[in-house]
């Protein structure tokens, strides 16, 4: 579990409090962050998309089915390998989406994304 997910739920919630539709990308087995979401932001749909696993959207970043990010008005990934970025700034950027980008402390990153730094949590933050 991240240790910081409440704080990075928490930011989320008070800047898209209004958004219909959120989409996290690549939740593999960690499912702290969605679930805050999904218990805070109860007129939002608030869906996971995996390459594989239960309970969430079957999607392939690197393919996406561009249907399952229309209309969101966030995208955030948690800890994606940095090869995906160019991917998920991509699909952010043709449905008009923010994207929050949660890299690993260890990440070299090379980024157009704004850095934040929210109580305990740090992330990139980009406005398309």
């Amino acid at each position: 579990m991240l240790q910081d997910y409440k704080d990075f739920a928490e930011y989320i919630v008070k800047n898209y409090s209004n958004a219909r539709k959120i989409v996290e990308v690549g939740v593999g087995r960690e499912f702290s962050v969605l679930r805050e979401l999904k218990k805070k932001l109860r007129n939002a749909r608030v869906i996971a998309t995996d390459v594989a696993g239960r309970g969430v959207i079957i999607d392939d970043i690197t393919r996406p089915d561009v249907s399952i990010y229309e209309n969101a008005e966030l995208i955030y990934s948690i800890r994606p390998p940095p090869e995906l970025y160019p991917y998920l700034e991509s699909i952010a950027r043709r449905v008009g989406a923010d994207l929050i980008i949660r890299s690993l402390s260890s990440d070299f990153v090379k980024t157009r994304g704004k850095i934040i730094n929210y109580k305990k949590a740090s992330f990139y933050l980009y406005k398309f």
